[in-house]
């Protein structure tokens, strides 16, 4: 949530509206756990659907990508704004308290398992496999080794993607991306439910709202509203690339 020059208290009867156009946004703080090739940082992973953005607010690092430009590092310091469209798969590097802001399209879809984590081949070619993989326990105390192993899976995978890509180009690609497209061909139909709640409503509505203008119609200027957030309670979530910090109303 962005913050406000005068907060006052939350409404107890309003739910957390979406942002507009069906975006989310979270708080992240990066691992600082080191890999095998000596970076500290979170799980390489691309987005089958969702264009995500990261808004750095404090600390330093890099983001990794491989994508149609290849292999490509950009830094990170406070101020940074970076973006990545789906089938790119980019990697958070922390070189002290890396902290950001994350925007995500298509909310509601990430968290059904837009993105896919750069695992070894025949980790990917088996949904099985996969799914073990991914999955964290339900407990809070095992799920920090469970999430450090799982970037270190992912890590496996990832050099020998980056390899190719050195070596290949962007083609080297190809095979992730068949496989990924597998991997969540089975979960369209519950996507395009979210989609159709969170993604087409907001557009549904604000397609209503010009239409009355147009007409002289402004009705719904009377329902506005301030709706504050409050930071979701508990331990901070054990994301991909670190912790993350979301809201509820």
């Amino acid at each position: 949530m962005s913050g406000a020059e005068h907060p006052g208290p939350a409404s107890a009867s309003r739910s957390l509206p979406g942002f507009p156009g069906g975006t989310s946004v979270s708080q992240l703080r990066v691992y600082d756990w080191e890999a095998e090739d000596g970076c500290a940082g979170g799980t390489p992973h691309l987005h089958t659907l969702s264009t995500e953005a990261y808004v750095v607010t404090g600390g330093s690092g890099e983001v990794h990508t491989l994508s149609s430009d290849g292999a490509r590092v950009d830094p990170l310091e406070p101020g940074s704004l970076l973006w990545f469209t789906p089938g790119t798969v980019h990697r958070l590097v922390n070189h002290g308290g890396l902290e950001l802001n994350v925007i995500m399209a298509n909310a509601g879809l990430p968290e059904a398992g837009d993105a896919v984590m750069t695992f070894p081949d025949e980790v990917l070619a088996d949904p099985e496999a996969y799914r073990r993989a991914v999955t964290l326990p339900g407990e809070e105390e095992a799920r920090a080794a469970a999430a450090r192993a799982r970037r270190d899976l992912a890590m496996e995978g990832y050099a020998q993607l980056r390899d190719a890509v050195v070596r290949e180009g962007p083609a080297a690609l190809g095979t992730l991306h068949a496989r990924a497209t597998a991997l969540v061909q089975p979960k369209i139909d519950a996507w395009r439910e979210i989609f159709a709640a969170n993604v087409e409503e907001q557009v549904r509505r604000t397609r209503a709202q010009m239409d009355g203008l147009a007409a002289g119609d402004g009705t719904h200027l009377a329902a506005g509203a301030v709706v504050a957030g409050n930071p979701r309670p508990g331990p901070r979530l054990w994301g991909m690339c670190g912790r993350l910090a979301t809201w509820t109303g």
